[in-house]
């Protein structure tokens, strides 16, 4: 699964590549080398990182729901006094 990102969002992350590199390593990269590595942890990190937010995601919902569910059945107790 390719992320797409748009030019903006790209050329943002492209930046904060080169901001990282020249601050932890004191490296100045270029565009180029700087898109190549964003695409590596893209291609290589980017679909495990997007399933585990789905499922950080599914996990809160989940209990969304109990407690929705906890709520509908108080009132419906109440309903029935």
């Amino acid at each position: 699964m390719a992320i797409n990102l748009s030019p903006e969002e790209k050329k943002h992350l492209v930046q904060e590549v080169q901001t990282f590199f020249y601050h932890e390593r004191e490296e100045n990269l270029g565009v180029i080398a700087a898109e190549n590595i964003l695409d590596f942890f893209l291609n290589n990190l980017g679909t495990v990182i997007y399933n585990k937010a789905l499922d950080e995601a599914r996990v809160w919902f989940s209990k969304k729901m109990e407690i929705l569910e906890n709520d509908f059945d108080l009132l419906y107790q109440y309903g029935k006094k």
